[in-house]
């Protein structure tokens, strides 16, 4: 009895061609879970590539981040490095030579592949200092792709090496085959990251990673001791009525920039914008918590001070803040409504601090400071009795000190 020869199994699945990158995919798909940054990765890819026969010499990658100083993020890999360099990219880098014209613009253009032979007549080739730049390091041939992420976001991804005719085809395909997973293994870092940066940029990096780590409960919190520090711009009603819209944002920000910088250069912790004001802590489980809020007054002073030098030849009239000061136990945790919350510190002393800020104006004094407070910092550092006043919401006058 004869059997009929079989033919091939149309429902069997679709095997791809292997390709000298398989093992690097592999390694990607199930190698780099414990591995939290894409610049390790990245670095680690491309040094599995060579070793897997790719004859790469260079790589880049560049992504864009959503980051409030930042556009966008390149990581740089070469020949001989064991670590990606990685350089942030400003937001009017789309204005200068150096982006204009180049790869990255190309692709961001819309173009889905670019590939530059290098070692043929420049004249005739794409114009741009970048080709030049590969050109001297003997980089001879150069590809460009889109990594595609999810929603229609677009990176990019860049390899060159200085093979001698360039990448054959078999080397191309096997970067190719890399894509795909090298897209999903960068979306997954580059969100992790995202998350980190938006909460560091809106609630603080100690309260971020503690919303991280899992501490996202209503009602959850812990009992803190700390220095706190409420500030407040003076006469802000009226420079809003009257200055243009813009230029309050403008007047706001620089404003925030003198006094948050050495707050953050010190190991303080802002908690909060409060239209014109600012709510920080500095813990005292940090050594010199105290003598270190001091100093960011200090160096506040003085950049308020240079702010308004600026202001002064705009014609603007100089800005002028009150400070309060207090140190005590604050409750640090989750506050608010079922689905909207707020990580932030309650408690008499946050209320103390407040109502120093307050006096400011009365006592006509920049910087206030309870009698708590000051006697965390004397000798260090020379303080002026201003008296014993009431403060609204507690019962016994409170002496104040001048800084």
């Amino acid at each position: 009895m004869q059997t009929a020869a079989k033919g091939p199994d149309m429902n069997a699945p679709h095997q791809n061609p292997p390709t000298l990158s398989d093992s690097v995919v592999d390694w990607l798909t199930n190698g780099t879970r414990d591995e939290r940054f894409i610049d390790n990765i990245f670095a680690q890819m491309c040094i599995r590539l060579q070793q897997a026969g790719i004859p790469l010499k260079r790589s880049t990658m560049h992504v864009r981040i959503q980051h409030p100083q930042w556009l966008g993020a390149g990581f740089m890999w070469s020949d001989g490095m064991r670590e990606a360099k990685i350089t942030r990219v400003d937001f009017d880098v789309i204005e200068r030579s150096e982006f204009i014209g180049s790869p990255i613009n190309e692709m961001m253009d819309g173009a889905t592949e670019l590939r530059e032979k290098l070692e043929g007549d420049p004249s005739l080739g794409r114009k741009h200092a970048l080709y030049d730049e590969m050109r001297a390091k003997g980089l001879t041939d150069y590809v460009v792709w889109p990594l595609h992420h999810t929603l229609g976001k677009r990176h990019f991804v860049t390899f060159a090496t200085d093979r001698p005719g360039g990448f054959e085809d078999a080397h191309i395909a096997a970067l190719k085959n890399v894509l795909p997973v090298l897209a999903l293994v960068s979306e997954i870092r580059i969100k992790n990251r995202l998350a980190r940066t938006l909460l560091e940029t809106y609630v603080g990096s100690h309260a971020g990673e503690l919303i991280l780590a899992g501490a996202t409960r209503r009602g959850t919190g812990t009992t803190v001791r700390a220095a706190i520090m409420i500030c407040d711009l003076r006469d802000f009603t009226k420079i809003s009525d009257n200055w243009p819209r813009d230029d309050v944002i403008d007047l706001l920000n620089d404003y925030f920039d003198a006094m948050s910088e050495p707050i953050a250069r010190h190991g303080g912790e802002i908690l909060k914008f409060i239209g014109d004001g600012l709510l920080a802590i500095f813990p005292l489980s940090q050594p010199d918590a105290c003598a270190n809020l001091l100093h960011a007054v200090s160096e506040a002073r003085q950049a308020m001070a240079a702010l308004n030098e600026r202001n002064k030849s705009s014609a603007r009239a100089p800005l002028n803040y009150g400070i309060g000061v207090h140190v005590g136990d604050v409750m640090y945790g989750n506050i608010g409504s079922s689905s909207r919350l707020d990580f932030t510190v309650i408690g008499p002393a946050v209320n103390m601090a407040s109502r120093l800020e307050a006096l400011t104006k009365q006592l006509g004094r920049n910087v206030l400071l309870s009698r708590d407070f000051a006697e965390q910092v004397q000798p260090k550092f020379e303080l002026e009795r201003v008296g014993e006043y009431e403060v609204r919401g507690f019962s016994d006058p409170i002496e104040l000190f001048a800084f």
